[in-house]
């Protein structure tokens, strides 16, 4: 137990010395800053905010449909915000665990279906980010080389990704184990691979990103700043992408600094760049805070002990559906 208490602690102590360390370091300018913010566009971000919610609830409502679990919008947007709510608490993205049991719970679903859920949203959101970023670093001079590491590696991973599911079809093993992976790795390709869900899949991912895009936009003007859009298009990528390593809880801490030096090598002054990647990442997780509140109160509390269970790592009991 107290092994995995510290992994918390350790984790966000991290956060909140990135945090603590990016703002002292500017404090003054940030007051000034501050005084001249223009706040409405503060409202405008979150309704932005919102409504990307809405359109990632829509996606994985998809995703489920083509997997044979048939939920509403509000049920799959619901089931998002809760994990991703657990996510801002608990290391390692453990929280995405919590919608197998809700979908287990609700839906009699399959922990296999579950899974593959989560690696199909998982593995549009990161390729299409990552496109999004190798688009726009052909508009944005002097990147440095890690940039075009950071945002090919993804890519090159999917492709490889997709070109394994393909291939996967004319596998079979007698091993429980290895049958049980091809058993998702079928659902991924079911739910990802036809003309139809990759186009759908594909296109609701982007809509997702250019919102989440415009959120940080919303920022920018909320401080005057002129930041050309291509910059805050790879601001948004470079972060999402480190985020994506669970170093802290909810990528807190090291999305912020990815999205302040993009902005900084870009020219944008610390304060400003600062106050943008604090504020933008503030807004997102407010609103997954929020929602996943509401969304509780939608379950049921029993989803509360299932985020305890996730935590302790005991997954007993969450199955009903079986493999």
């Amino acid at each position: 137990m107290w092994k995995k208490l510290s992994t918390i602690i350790i984790s966000t102590l991290i956060a909140a010395a990135i945090i603590a360390y990016m703002l002292f370091r500017v404090w003054d300018d940030l007051l000034v800053a501050l005084e001249h913010a223009i706040w409405h566009y503060l409202l405008i971000g979150t309704l932005v905010c919102l409504a990307a919610w809405w359109l990632r609830g829509f996606r994985y409502q998809a995703i489920l449909a083509s997997l044979g679990v048939r939920v509403s919008n509000a049920f799959s947007t619901a089931c998002i915000f809760v994990s991703q709510t657990a996510n801002l608490v608990v290391p390692a993205r453990l929280g995405d665990l919590v919608r197998i049991v809700i979908l287990s719970h609700e839906h009699q679903a399959s922990v296999s279906q579950g899974l593959s859920s989560l690696v199909v949203e998982r593995v549009f959101d990161i390729v299409m980010v990552a496109l999004l970023g190798a688009v726009s670093l052909g508009f944005v001079l002097n990147v440095p080389d890690w940039f075009y590491t950071l945002i090919i590696l993804p890519l090159a991973a999917g492709a490889v990704f997709f070109i394994a599911l393909v291939a996967v079809g004319r596998v079979s093993s007698g091993n429980r184990y290895i049958r049980a992976l091809l058993t998702i790795l079928g659902q991924v390709r079911e739910a990802s691979l036809t003309l139809r869900s990759f186009a759908l899949l594909s296109a609701s991912s982007i809509a997702i990103w250019l919102l989440d895009i415009l959120v940080c936009v919303s920022v920018v003007m909320m401080f005057q700043e002129q930041i050309p859009f291509p910059v805050v298009v790879l601001a948004i990528v470079v972060g999402n992408l480190v985020k994506a390593v669970p170093i802290t809880p909810g990528g807190i801490g090291t999305y912020e600094l990815a999205l302040a030096l993009t902005f900084s090598l870009a020219g944008v002054p610390a304060a400003e760049a600062t106050l943008i990647a604090v504020i933008d990442h503030l807004i997102k997780n407010l609103v997954t805070l929020g929602g996943g509140i509401v969304s509780i109160y939608y379950f049921g509390g029993w989803v509360l002990d299932t985020i305890r269970t996730v935590f302790r790592k005991d997954l007993g009991g969450m199955r009903p559906g079986g493999i």
